[in-house]
C-alpha cells in the first residue's frame, strides 16, 4: 500500500509542465518499469535556478521529481553528484549520511519502497545526465 505522505509529495504539481525555456534538457526512461521523465533545467555555473518536468510514471517517481524540483535550488552544482551518491548509498544500506538538504527523501527511501528505488532515483539520474556529471 502506498503511504499517504508519498501521495502528498506526488500531488504537488507546482513544477510540472515544460516551458521550452532551459539550459539543459533530457528525457530518460527506466528500463525496468517503463517510467519516463523529461526535465528542463536552468543552471548557471554554481546553481540550478529552475527545474520543470513531466512524467509518465508511477507515484514514486512523481513524488521524487516533485520533491527534487523544490529541493534542487538549494544544492550547489559541485555538490549535486556527491549528494545523490550519498542517497543511493543509504538506499543500498551502505554506510552514509543523508545530506541535510535532501533529508525529505527519507520518506521515499525506506525498506517499504525497496523495489521502487529505480523509480525514486530516475529524476536524480536524469539531472546528472542532463548536466553531464
Amino acid at each position: 500500500m502506498i503511504n499517504k505522505e508519498i501521495i502528498k509529495l506526488a500531488s504537488d504539481t507546482s513544477n510540472v509542465g515544460l516551458r521550452n525555456k532551459y539550459s539543459h534538457k533530457i528525457s530518460l526512461k527506466n528500463s525496468t518499469c517503463g517510467d519516463k521523465i523529461t526535465l528542463e533545467l536552468i543552471a548557471n555555473n554554481k546553481r540550478i535556478s529552475s527545474m520543470k518536468y513531466e512524467t509518465v510514471s508511477c507515484v514514486y517517481c512523481e513524488a521524487s521529481a516533485s520533491l527534487l524540483s523544490r529541493k534542487i535550488k538549494d544544492i550547489r552544482l559541485e555538490d549535486i553528484k556527491n549528494d545523490f551518491i550519498a542517497l543511493k548509498k543509504i538506499s543500498m544500506k551502505k554506510n552514509g549520511k543523508v545530506p541535510k538538504k535532501l533529508s525529505d527523501f527519507k520518506k521515499l527511501i525506506n525498506s517499504d519502497n525497496f523495489n521502487r528505488f529505480k523509480c525514486v532515483f530516475l529524476p536524480m539520474d536524469a539531472v546528472l545526465k542532463a548536466l553531464k556529471l
